[in-house]
């Protein structure tokens, strides 16, 4: 009886963060796929600067950054809480609302102070995510998905999961902050697991259309 050939070695899929929850997330929201998710930082790559004035532009980059450092498939997204009292900030500079290399804690401080005195039917926010996929340094026709994900913000933290902004991401239907959310519930609604979702079926689809004859 012939031997059956041993199963295909998963490819390497490189995501550009140097952030743990995010990798976290990604790790679990992209199992059952065919890739070895790799954090770029384990690699050895930094991360480029976000000169992108868009989600989308500095997702792309960050993608193409890591697939030319490491020669292979690449995964980036950029993400970030947008306020409507604030005119949409901190949106894109979300991570250094407080300055580069600002920690949680002090980019919450700064968003509690600028909302200082703003009535809680008046901070409406949402986080929103977009994904930029692409195959090899060169490639021609990368991926996008994006994901948005509704709430308000609270006047004080609450809970002590997630990261970033979620502690005081405050979700009315769920009578709970992001925070207070249990991971796997918190990668069913969040932004960054409906951009996933999004982008798990174009893989899906152009898997399956690389194996047609």
């Amino acid at each position: 009886m012939p031997r059956k050939p041993p199963p295909a070695r998963p490819e390497r899929l490189v995501v550009a963060t140097a952030n743990p929850g995010k990798l976290r997330e990604f790790r679990a929201l992209l199992a059952g796929l065919p890739y070895e998710v790799v954090a770029q930082g384990d690699l050895g790559v930094p991360s480029p600067p976000e000169t992108g004035t868009t989600f989308a532009a500095n997702a792309l980059l960050k993608a193409r950054h890591a697939a030319r450092a490491t020669g292979g498939a690449a995964l980036a997204d950029d993400s970030g809480l947008e306020v409507d009292a604030l005119g949409g900030a901190p949106g894109v500079y979300s991570a250094r609302y407080a300055g580069e290399g600002a920690s949680d804690a002090a980019n919450n401080e700064k968003l509690l102070a600028a909302l200082a005195g703003v009535a809680r039917g008046l901070r409406g926010a949402r986080y929103r995510c977009v994904l930029a996929f692409v195959a090899g340094p060169e490639d021609p026709a990368p991926l996008f998905a994006e994901g948005v994900w509704e709430g308000e913000i609270l006047a004080a933290p609450r809970g002590t999961g997630g990261f970033g902004y979620d502690p005081l991401f405050w979700l009315a239907e769920r009578e709970a902050s992001a925070a207070e959310l249990a991971p796997a519930l918190k990668n069913e609604l969040s932004h960054r697991g409906q951009a996933l979702a999004n982008l798990r079926a174009q893989l899906e689809a152009r898997a399956r259309a690389a194996r047609r004859p």
